[in-house]
Order: structure tokens, then sequence, then C-alpha cells
């Protein structure tokens, strides 16, 4: 590769990065796009290149909010080398190009920018769901990887009992307080994590498989040909039970997906699953899996929602739906879920104006 020229502190961050990228590609980048970010903290830029491969997307790391994070740990793990490993496995993942790890900046192939919600949304509901069944089908690969001793950190971070606490707390802190119109007290909070640490322990004694850990419509990006997707945002990769992936995809706010086709493809792939768990079993966790996660994405929304990024404020309605039905589902199971089914069914589909 290239040596990297020295770059002026000054230089605005687009200029700075098409730069380095023409050093270390030897190809001049005729433009630098930002490219719109989700809810988190990191900056995408695609670059235009003036040569093969016409185009490749820098992906550069800021400092995690603590916040973000359960108290006491880790910050997540750089991309590498769990990207590599995926690649080596023979999962659809983008290409490294070039990196700067001291400025935490990936260079790396372009996989496109139609992610499937949005194909989805240009697609009959047969071709839509065709597509997710696509996608789907990589659930069971991600499932049967094996720690090969590359130092994929992956394997050593689990859905573990701070991370359940941690989305507890999150959705009792921002949700719950728009379900009961004023702060919820001491009590009800302890009813959120009392229900939500019981769901840990249920998960705790499930099998562990690898799982992307955010596989949903946003990180899954269609090609025009083969490979038809392709997975991004791998970073976050940890084990979880076998029902983590399905419920992140059949459960996704920004997907509207029929019940009949959740129920069914939901059945297919947990024949197909490593571990094939019993199927009152898996239809649990699935459904425990989509209070924790969809708590979680509902505060997150709200959250986004009062800083100005009113993008979020549709799927809403949607993650409130999919909160109601899993409590409905479980709330006889166990006293911690009842309690909690009396605080999630008290959420209105429709945030106020200023949440």
């Amino acid at each position: 590769m290239a040596s990297v020229e020295p770059i002026e502190p000054a230089a605005p961050e687009a200029e700075r990065l098409g730069r380095w990228a023409a050093a270390q590609l030897g190809v001049a980048v005729s433009a630098v796009e930002a490219i719109p970010a989700g809810i988190g903290l990191r900056r995408f830029y695609r670059l235009r290149l003036a040569g093969p491969p016409g185009s490749a997307v820098a992906r550069i790391d800021t400092p995690e909010d603590p916040a973000g994070r359960p108290a006491g740990t880790a910050p997540e793990p750089p991309l590498e080398p769990v990207r590599a490993f995926l690649e080596r496995s023979g999962l659809p993942v983008p290409r490294r190009l070039a990196a700067d790890p001291g400025r935490g900046v990936e260079l790396l192939e372009d996989a496109g920018s139609e992610s499937l919600c949005d194909a989805c949304a240009g697609l009959s509901r047969a071709e839509g769901e065709a597509l997710v069944s696509r996608a789907l089908d990589l659930v069971p690969r991600l499932q049967r990887l094996a720690d090969d001793g590359s130092g994929v950190a992956a394997f050593a971070r689990r859905l573990d009992a701070a991370l359940f606490r941690y989305k507890a707390e999150l959705f009792a802190s921002r949700s719950l307080a728009l379900a009961l119109r004023r702060s919820p007290s001491a009590a009800e909070t302890t009813a959120v994590v009392d229900a939500f640490d019981w769901i840990a322990g249920v998960c705790a004694r499930a099998p562990q498989r690898f799982a992307h850990r955010d596989f949903q419509s946003h990180n899954l990006i269609v090609r025009p040909s083969e490979p038809r997707l392709t997975m991004i945002d791998l970073q976050g990769a940890f084990l979880a039970p076998p029902e983590y992936d399905l419920v992140c995809l059949l459960r996704d706010s920004f997907l509207d997906l029929a019940e009949p086709f959740v129920r069914t493809e939901s059945e297919r792939i947990r024949g197909a699953l490593p571990d094939a768990p019993p199927a009152d079993e898996f239809a649990l966790r699935f459904d425990l899996l989509t209070l924790t996660r969809k708590g979680k994405d509902h505060a997150r929304f709200l959250t986004a929602i009062a800083r100005g990024d009113v993008r979020y404020r549709r799927f809403l309605p949607r993650t409130t739906a999919m909160l109601r039905g899993a409590a409905e589902r479980t709330r006889a199971v166990s006293a911690p879920l009842a309690r909690l089914a009396e605080l999630v069914l008290a959420l209105p589909e429709e945030p106020p104006c200023a949440p």
C-alpha cells in the first residue's frame, strides 16, 4: 500500500478522508458524500473513485457514549477481525480495502445503498417476503460458526444479565414514562427490571449461538446480483439464544411483515437451526426477546425524537404493536411478566408531539 501523506489537523474531514483513500488505493477520489447514519454516533461516507473499484464506503468510529451501554462494560470491539472471520466462513460481508485503526477508519467495499427495508418498500408483498426469506437463510449459517482461535471477540461476548438490565432501565426511563405520562415510581421501575431479569434467567439457560446482534433490514444491503444480500454493522456480534437474530428481522420495526409470514418463517428456520429448539421453548424465547429488544428500540426511538431526529416517529406504532402482542402472549407465564404486561399495554399507539 502507498504511504499516507501527512494530514493537516484543520482540513475538513471529507477532504482528509479523500486524500487518505486516494493514497491507499492509488486511485483519484472524485467525490466524498456523507451517508445518513442511524441512531448511533458512527459516521459514513461514500467515496467516488476515478478507477476500479469505482466507489468505496468509509466507516469512521467515534468515541462511544458511555450512557449507551451497560455500566462497567467495555465498548463494542472493532470491525476486525470479525469481518474477516465471516468472510473466511463464506458469509456475505463487504471486503476490506484499507484501514487506519489509529483514526478508527475502515475503507470497505461499497455493497450499494439499497437496504432490505428500502428494497421491500418497492416490491410486492410476495416479492418482499421472498427477499426476507433469503435473509433469514443466513441465520442457521451464522449459528453454525465456531471459534477458530483467530481472536474474534464475539465468542467471548454474550447477551448477559447486564445487557438485559440496561434495556430494562432504558425502557423504564423513556417508554414507561410515556405510558404513564409521568416519571415512573420506584416500584414501577422495579417491575420492569424484575421482568427483564426473569427473561435474562430464561435466556441464560438456552443454547448460546453466534448472532449478528443487529440483524435487521437496515443492516442487510441488497445487491442487483449475487450475493444478493450483504451484512453490515458486524462489530457487535456475540453469543445469544438461537431466536435472537430471528427476532431482530422478523420483529423489525422498519418492515411491515404479516403475522402469518412471521409464524411460518420462524417455524421454517427453527427446524434448520443447529439446536432446532423445541417449538414451545422457541416460541416463548422468541416473545421474551421481542419484549426486551423492542422495549429497547422503543426507548431509543423516543430518545432520538426528543433530540430532534423525527425519522423514527413513524416506526413507533409498529414497535408498540409488537410489544403489546408479546406482552399479551406471555403475561400468564410468570408474575413478573404479568406486571410487565400491565405496563406495556398502557403504551399509547402514537406518542405526543414532544415526548
